[in-house]
């Protein structure tokens, strides 16, 4: 059975550098493929890395690897070379070297072959081909050898058809006798057939090739990202662990002076102590010898005489109750170890995304109450997404509606707890963010602050980023949120702003006073004239 790679055309596998059958085949992230030698020895030459078809440029010059595919199929493609020939010779690359079987002596040069006579012809031996009318009709080639090999070897007949229930090359009376209903085409046929199949499969796998180069880069960028985060991390680690190593030798240092200073006011109060009983012993003892020399007198009057003030004990103090106490516990101890678990949470909070990654936990599902909003928004019908139409519509005027103040707020309202939720706010040059109080004025032009019951964060002229507190607060941001993330906590009375993307902090209301429900609040802003046409979205939370 012939294959498809018996009919392949040397263009397919030819080098565009050295224009010769591939060796050592490399693929480049555009998809086009040379020899390795070839591509090396071209930017080895050039001051750009780019690709010498399609002049892609590349930063640095691509890591290459044997396309082992391609490589299979220009070997199969140099191995087929013979067969080809059979099927096609004038469609050869290559002309090899045939003698002609005329000539008798020196054999020149065949400059033809014949298909019918089954001979090749030098130049001179050629010309009754060219001359002889019947002669004129036989087909010739560009020589080849073995002719005898396009000859059916059982009828004896040139292979000029190609049969396709069984794939191989047949002779006329082959069609009319065992290949009778087996169907067939002339080699002509059968190798344009082949040809475009073959085409596609190249097509096919240059299409695989690019997608694979395409998922390369993908996981290069991957990689990089990967190392840019890491190292990131790492940077980050060694300031908390740098922190914390700080907060433990102060810590320590301050635990080691208080105990110092505790033994000292021990050994001190001590010392006071031991000087009061050292005074009371002497005074013991003073009264003792007194005492021991009156008991060995024998003067009777000198004896009753002093007894009186001998028999009073000497003033002494009650030594029952009173010890020498440091002070110092494993209280001591615990609030050092508190104090250092305290410090290790701050810094932790301060990494980025360790804050956000802990509040995410809270998060709600928000969905745009339609009631509310002003005649000039278009909500979509899931309720996520809210733009500016330009255009009021014909709608109820709800107490609940603004009707001046292009805004709307969620239908869920919170009065106790945390709650989260993130707004994509991605292409927009203006929008305003946060929560308000239920009871909050929504007629009129009512500015949004704190005293109106609004903790908002606003972007004003596409890059100008305010928290509408008393007063407002002008918001220095490294990049521009694409997502921002809003976190309340009602006992705590705290409202907070996050860039969701650089999972990082922008503001924070603190020590707020909630009494009613409050709801989260969205202002998509004007349209502009197609400025500020993108919507606000309310996204899943993802952790």
């Amino acid at each position: 059975m012939a294959s498809c790679s018996s009919l392949l055309s040397e263009d397919q596998f030819q080098c565009s550098i050295c224009l010769d059958v591939f060796t050592d085949p490399v693929s480049i992230p555009c998809g086009h493929n040379f020899c390795k030698a070839c591509i090396t020895k071209y930017w080895d030459n050039c001051d750009l890395c780019q690709c010498p078809m399609c002049k892609m440029t590349f930063d640095k010059r691509p890591d290459l690897y044997v396309n082992t595919f391609i490589s299979e199929m220009a070997a199969q493609f140099r191995k087929s070379e013979p067969l080809k020939a059979a099927i096609s010779p004038d469609l050869s690359p290559t002309k090899p070297e045939v003698s002609c079987d005329i000539c008798t002596g020196t054999k020149l040069k065949a400059l033809k072959s014949c298909l019918v006579c089954l001979a090749s012809y030098c130049e001179t031996h050629l010309e009754p081909h060219q001359r002889v009318a019947a002669l004129k009709k036989h087909k010739l080639i560009d020589p080849v050898e073995n002719l005898e090999d396009r000859m059916c070897q059982k009828h004896d007949k040139l292979l000029e058809l190609f049969c396709r229930k069984d794939q191989t090359f047949v002779c006329v009376m082959c069609m009319r006798t065992d290949h009778k209903t087996h169907g067939s085409i002339t080699l002509e046929e059968a190798y344009e057939q082949r040809k475009t199949k073959l085409g596609q499969m190249m097509a096919e796998m240059n299409q695989m090739m690019e997608e694979r180069s395409r998922k390369v880069q993908e996981f290069k960028l991957s990689v990089e990202t990967s190392k840019t985060d890491a190292e990131r991390e790492i940077a980050d680690s060694v300031h908390v662990f740098t922190a914390l190593v700080r907060s433990i030798e102060r810590s320590q240092a301050e635990l080691i002076e208080v105990i110092e200073e505790k033994q000292k006011a021990a050994e001190k109060q001590a010392e006071g102590l031991i000087k009061d009983l050292e005074q009371e012993i002497t005074e013991l003892k003073r009264r003792s010898t007194e005492l021991e020399q009156l008991s060995h007198t024998e003067d009777h009057l000198h004896l009753l005489q002093s007894f009186p003030s001998l028999s009073t004990p000497p003033h002494t103090k009650d030594w029952s109750e009173i010890s020498v106490h440091s002070g110092l516990s494993v209280g001591a101890v615990r609030r050092a170890v508190s104090q250092l678990e305290e410090t290790l949470n701050k810094e932790m909070e301060k990494l980025p995304g360790v804050k956000l990654k802990r509040i995410q936990q809270y998060a709600v599902d928000v969905t745009l109450d339609p009631d509310t909003a002003h005649p000039d928004l278009i909500l979509s019908e899931d309720g996520k997404q809210v733009r500016d139409g330009d255009i009021e519509q014909d709608l109820p005027d709800n107490p609940e509606r603004f009707d001046r103040r292009v805004r709307v707020v969620g239908k869920q309202g919170f009065s106790s707890g945390r709650f989260y939720y993130e707004v994509q706010v991605e292409g927009k040059t203006k929008w305003d963010l946060g929560v308000v109080r239920e009871s909050m004025n929504r007629k009129g032009e009512i500015p949004l602050s704190l005293n109106n019951g609004y903790w908002t964060v606003w972007l004003r002229n596409g890059d100008q980023y305010e928290a509408l507190a008393d007063p407002r607060v002008l918001l220095s941001l490294r990049q521009k949120p694409q997502k921002v993330g809003v976190f309340v906590d009602y006992e705590k009375g705290l409202v907070s702003f996050y860039d969701v993307e650089a999972r990082s902090h922008i503001y924070s209301f603190t020590r707020c006073t909630f009494t009613e429900k409050l709801y989260p609040h969205f202002g998509p802003g004007l349209i502009h004239g197609g400025k500020n046409s993108a919507p606000l979205i309310i996204t899943p939370v993802t952790h």
